[in-house]
């Protein structure tokens, strides 16, 4: 005889429904979990072995000594280039330019520094290269340095540059690497950004390194 207390137990289906949605349940934790412990995709080359970025002196175009080190605590953005560049430096300038707007958007760009070493100490007077910069942003610096200091810096970075001749009205052009290096605050080479880079890459890449 049935006790008239006992409850009735629960159907086989509806045993298996509460199984199959404890496991959903389960599975959708673990993709949430998964994505937000996904690592981050940088857009620039990550330099697998980072290293203490090689510290130098030269003269900005304010005519002030400075050092590649005054900036430590920010992100530095080095580029290698020359104001009389018809092409390859102001489409990189330009994405730059994008970058540091969207850092300014948020507040940040006290937060990053541009530096770029011109490859063309002959012509390159401090004037010449503070009106390029304009173009772009005022936060931009330019630095100097005689032919001698630019090549042994350029060397310690890999970077390779060469006049060729041209019968340009512009005169001679100068072939040079065309990559932009990335410097965490802490003073550490951390990633290549190649020629063609977009500013919102860049942009992305520098927040993501400030925050971590």
């Amino acid at each position: 005889m049935t006790n008239a207390t006992e409850k009735p137990k629960a159907s086989l289906p509806k045993r298996i429904l509460t199984v199959a949605l404890g496991i959903a349940a389960v599975i959708g934790v673990l993709f949430i979990a998964l994505i937000a412990f996904k690592p981050y995709a940088f857009h620039g080359a990550v330099l697998q072995s980072p290293k203490p970025a090689q510290d130098f002196t030269l003269i900005n175009h304010y005519g002030q000594e400075t050092k590649l080190s005054d900036y430590q605590g920010k992100v530095v953005l080095l580029y290698f280039g020359y104001a009389a560049c018809p092409d390859v430096c102001p489409a990189t300038l330009a994405e730059v330019k994008q970058a540091t707007d969207i850092l300014k958007e948020q507040g940040r760009d006290d937060e990053m520094q541009f530096l770029m070493i011109t490859v063309d100490p002959e012509r390159d007077t401090a004037e010449r290269i503070a009106e390029f910069l304009a173009h772009f942003d005022l936060s931009f610096i330019g630095l100097i340095g005689s032919e001698e200091e630019v090549a042994q810096i350029a060397t310690q970075y890999g970077i390779f540059y060469q006049k060729q001749e041209s019968s340009s009205a512009m005169g001679y052009l100068v072939d040079h690497t065309a990559t932009v290096m990335l410097v965490d605050p802490d003073g550490y080479s951390r990633l290549i950004f190649p020629y063609g880079a977009q500013g919102e890459d860049i942009a992305e890449d520098i927040i993501y390194i400030l925050d971590h």
